[in-house]
């Protein structure tokens, strides 16, 4: 988690709280990092970390989404902000799918 504020530090974004959520918690076997972050300027975070070693493609993205939105009943608000951070190449029709959504992608974050 350290290398995570440290990350979002860098870009001049400052969490007022940082909640792990385990993906057993809301139902999916998915190995990814899934938090939920308050910023000091009151916007809701849900930052997904991804790290894989083979290409992020679009059925990834979309079972991506359907994360989010379990992490929304879950969390019981939806996310002003949702970030994904990968270690992988990303698939531009992933990319844009993401971009249509309103995700921020961040490639090689690890």
């Amino acid at each position: 988690m350290k290398d995570l504020t440290n990350y979002f530090n860098k870009k001049d974004i400052i969490f007022k709280s940082i909640e792990k959520i385990e993906p057993k918690a809301i139902g999916s076997r998915k190995k990814v990092e899934i938090y939920c972050a308050t910023g000091i300027d009151k916007n809701y975070y849900a930052i997904i970390l991804h790290n894989s070693k083979s290409r992020f493609i679009r059925k990834t993205a979309e079972e991506l989404m359907e994360l989010l939105e379990k992490l929304s009943s879950y969390k019981e608000h939806n996310f002003k902000k949702k970030i994904l951070l990968i270690g992988s190449p990303l698939c531009s029709k992933a990319k844009k799918l993401l971009m249509d959504n309103k995700w921020s992608v961040d490639i090689d974050f690890m």
